[in-house]
C-alpha cells in the first residue's frame, strides 16, 4: 500500500514548484521518521484501541507524520512516556475516548437543525444591544451542542486546513479508518469526506490523492515555468 510513497514524497520536495502547492510552506515536505512496531504497539496500549490498518501501516513504513494533506499529517510523539498527536487543534480530541464508537449524526444533528431555526435576525429587533444580546445567548448555546466532546470520541484530529478548519481520522466505530471534515468553525456540522462515487475516503486514499494532485500541480507548474 504504502510502497515507494516516502520517495515520492522526497522527489517531490526537489521540484522547484513544490513550494506553490497549498500548505507546503507548513510542512515543508519533511516526513519524520516511521515509528517501530514496539512504537505503535506502546502507542496503542496507552489509547486502549488497535490504529486502523492503513494509519497504522503508513506509521511503520512512510512517517509518523509530516508531509501531506494540507499543512501535513500532525505527528505522533512520545512526550514524558506518554503518545499523543501534535498541531493546531490536535488537543481537540479526547484519547481517554478513543476506544468509544465514534458516533452516528443523530439526536443531536436534529437539536442543531432546531438551534439553526431559532437563530435570532437582526431585523426582529429594533435595539441593537437586545439583538447582540441574543445571539451571545444563542451562540452559547450552538456551541454547547457543536463542539460537544462526546461529538468526536473515536477519533483523533489529523490535520489542519486552515481557518480553525481541520480533518479528522476516525479509529472506532462503524466510520473506522475514515476522514471526516470539521467545519464547525463556520457554523457548519462534522461531515465525512467522500469519493467522486459518493463513498466514504479512508486514510490511504485522501494521503495519495493528495500525493497525486501535488505531484501534477507541481510538474504542471514548472512546465508553465
Amino acid at each position: 500500500m504504502w510502497a515507494g510513497v516516502r520517495e515520492r514524497v522526497g522527489e517531490l520536495s526537489a521540484l522547484p514548484a513544490s513550494s506553490e502547492v497549498f500548505g507546503a510552506l507548513g510542512h515543508r515536505w519533511v516526513l519524520e521518521d516511521p515509528l517501530a512496531e514496539g512504537d505503535v504497539a506502546e502507542l496503542e496500549t496507552q489509547l486502549g484501541v488497535r490504529l486502523p490498518e492503513e494509519y497504522r501501516a503508513f506509521l511503520l513504513q512512510v512517517g509518523a507524520g509530516g508531509a501531506g494533506p494540507a499543512y501535513g499529517v500532525f505527528p505522533v510523539r512520545r512526550v514524558q512516556g506518554r503518545w499523543r498527536w501534535e498541531g493546531d487543534g490536535a488537543d481537540l480530541a479526547d484519547l481517554s475516548t478513543l476506544a468509544e464508537p465514534f458516533p452516528e449524526r443523530g439526536p443531536d444533528s436534529e437539536l442543531l437543525d432546531a438551534l439553526l431555526a431559532e437563530r435570532p435576525e437582526e431585523e426582529n429587533y429594533e435595539d441593537t444591544e437586545d439583538f447582540d444580546d441574543a445571539i451571545e445567548a444563542w451562540d452559547e448555546r450552538w456551541e454547547a451542542v457543536l463542539f460537544a466532546p462526546a461529538r468526536t470520541a473515536g477519533a483523533i484530529v489529523i490535520c489542519h486546513l486552515g481557518c480553525a478548519q481541520r480533518e479528522w481520522l476516525v479509529v472506532s466505530g462503524p466510520h473506522r479508518g475514515t476522514i471526516w471534515s470539521d467545519p464547525r468553525a463556520d457554523d457548519a456540522d462534522l461531515e465525512p469526506l467522500r469519493d467522486a462515487e459518493g463513498k466514504p475516503v479512508t486514510f490511504a486514499r485522501w494521503y495519495t490523492d493528495w500525493l497525486d494532485e501535488a505531484e501534477r500541480a507541481a510538474r504542471q507548474s514548472r512546465v508553465g515555468a
